[in-house]
């Protein structure tokens, strides 16, 4: 918890310090009120005292206790902002950090977990630091300054009992944190995986449906949340015998106090009893004082470690460094007709066990369109996903321009690209938002563009069907929208954007042929100038290519035309031949 402190901001250390005064202020006030009390006991004892010395000794009494008050008002307002700046500082740096992860980085920490630490986990550290500048601070110096004051009032045997209390106080902490501690470990972990099976559940909720699989989701969960649950209820068990424990406690100091008081007062001559009592009251006001102050810091200790382990798991995505960095480059400084260029490229993925890609080159010109096709798992994908950086390769060389990908800036790099993945993904909003996606200067003059690319992606009649055209919604997930709709307004969105490159990632699968050929007509006409890789797992989509490179278990068997490769790749044909008649394939 110490060590990410060091992400708050000095003004937030200065209003710390400031809640850390005004605590002082209050710890003052509160054990100021004993002495008031036994100031009026003794007023009371002495004869011939007058009642304006009773109402002063009053007077200072509430003003303490009006002291305090205000005091401890302004802690609780001070930690909870400090807290919550604090806490909306990590938020920003995590989403920072995860914004510049690399696909690596966040499939090792899963999609599940990173919600978890961004929400669950700053909540609680938010929480705790609140908590430790209205007690952490207090409780010890109210403990030490109570322990001072009660040295100097009455018998000894009273300090002995107290002794007493304290030593059992800290013996059944020790013993409940260390049976509590390491259920409290776990809650993090167990929280991840709840968070991950419900996150599955709703996102493949149409599949879940079709295969009625509503039982095996629900027992999954029930196994999930009873482990959760179970591992809290343990945790919570052993932890609530600290509160009953600690009032018998502070019960047989009271009683031990007053048992003492009594026997003492019997023993005392009549002018002493008086002065006994009102010690008696002034100790047993400081012994709670401190029990309290040991009840409080036992809280803390109790939370400590499940917020350790919220801050550790903070702290590791903010400074887990990605493996992709950025480069120097905003533009080529080679003048080149090949746009892209492989050179003796192999993959592998993270703790993969064997390459993706093996020893793949090829080079693809400016205003060619190049596709990439073969069986599910040879590597297709992968191929885009080297280009736009999202992995680098394992081994060999990936240009653009003539350069190495590493040695550009991401953002320029990426700025080059139009790609549609191969499951369209859309934002909540509305499509004209979606089709202008990441264009932050759009205005009314983006509405021409927005209007173009959807006419391009054949998606342009469908919104014009709707009643508030590109202000139409688009739900969470896009679960208002067919398949196709998504891909072709994923598909306007890279037309949109006018990149130097596009990366179709399987994105025609969804559409039918008649729309398939009509959108691939117009992009063809908008892409001349541009170099465009597709991969597909369609013949029809991609026998027009320029060039059609086909893989196999990661390595490339054939390169050439559709009928080039007719001629010469077993693989091809194989795949052509699955799909389309010979007569089809020779028309």
């Amino acid at each position: 918890m110490i060590k990410i402190l060091k992400y708050m901001r000095k003004q937030d250390w200065l209003l710390a310090f400031v809640a850390t005064l005004f605590t002082v202020t209050r710890v003052f006030f509160d054990l100021r009120l004993p002495e008031y009390m036994k100031q009026i006991t003794e007023i009371v004892k002495t004869e011939g005292s007058s009642m304006s010395a009773i109402l002063s000794a009053g007077g200072w009494m509430l003003l303490s206790a009006l002291g305090s008050f205000v005091a401890t008002v302004v802690v609780v307002v001070l930690s909870a902002r400090v807290a919550s700046c604090f806490a909306r500082r990590l938020r920003i740096l995590q989403f920072d950090s995860v914004t510049s992860f690399s696909m690596e980085e966040i499939n090792r920490f899963s999609t599940a977990s990173l919600i978890t630490r961004s929400t669950n986990d700053i909540t609680q550290v938010q929480m705790y630091l609140a908590i430790v500048i209205r007690i952490m601070i207090a409780a010890p110096i109210t403990a030490g300054w109570a322990i001072v004051k009660i040295t100097n009032q009455g018998a000894p045997e009273w300090s002995i009992a107290m002794t007493v209390a304290v030593v059992v106080l800290l013996i059944m902490i020790s013993v409940i944190f260390a049976f509590a501690m390491p259920r409290f470990r776990r809650i993090q972990k167990l929280t991840d995986n709840i968070n991950r099976i419900i996150r599955e559940h709703l996102i493949g909720i149409r599949v879940v449906r079709a295969y009625n699989a509503q039982s095996y989701q629900e027992a999954k969960f029930e196994n999930a949340n009873e482990e959760l649950t179970h591992n809290n209820l343990t945790a919570r068990r052993i932890m609530i015998i600290l509160n009953p424990g600690m009032g018998i406690v502070m019960n047989g100091l009271s009683i031990a106090i007053y048992w003492i008081g009594a026997i003492l007062i019997d023993a005392a001559g009549a002018a002493d009893k008086i002065i006994l009592f009102s010690s008696m009251i002034v100790f047993m006001n400081y012994a709670m004082q401190i029990v309290m102050s040991f009840m409080r810091l036992s809280m803390l200790f109790a939370m400590a470690p499940r917020v350790a382990v919220s801050a550790n798991r903070i702290q590791e995505v903010i400074e887990t460094q990605p493996t992709i960095l950025d480069g120097t480059l905003v533009e080529s400084p080679m003048d080149t007709e090949t746009e892209i260029e492989f050179r003796d490229v192999s993959f592998r993925y993270p703790d993969g066990a064997d390459d993706i890609l093996k020893n793949i080159s090829f080079k693809a010109k400016k205003g060619e369109t190049i596709a990439f096709i073969g069986s599910t798992g040879s590597g297709k994908s992968t191929l885009l996903n080297l280009v736009s950086r999202f992995y680098d390769a394992t081994q060999g060389d990936v240009l653009i321009g003539g350069t190495n990908v590493k040695e550009y800036k991401q953002e320029a790099l990426h700025l080059k690209f139009g790609y549609v993945p191969q499951t369209a993904f859309l934002f909540s909003g509305n499509i004209g938002d979606n089709i202008a996606y990441g264009d932050t200067t759009c205005g009314v003059d983006s509405h021409d563009l927005v209007n173009d690319a959807a006419s391009v992606a054949q998606i342009n009649e469908f919104i014009d069907s709707l009643p508030d055209r590109f202000e139409s919604p688009v739900a969470r997930g896009a679960t208002n929208l067919s398949g196709g709709q998504k891909q072709r307004i994923s598909i306007a969105r890279a037309v949109y954007r006018d990149p130097d490159i596009y990366l179709f990632d399987d994105a025609f699968s969804a559409l039918d042929y008649k729309t398939d050929k009509a959108l691939r007509q117009a992009l063809n006409e908008r892409t001349k100038n541009a170099t465009t890789l597709i991969v597909a797992q369609r013949i029809g989509t991609i026998r027009d290519a320029d060039k059609i490179l086909v893989l196999d278990e990661g390595r490339l068997v054939g390169m050439g035309t559709h009928t080039e490769l007719m001629k010469t790749c077993r693989v091809y044909q194989e795949i052509a031949l699955s799909q389309l008649s010979m007569e089809e394939l020779a028309s």
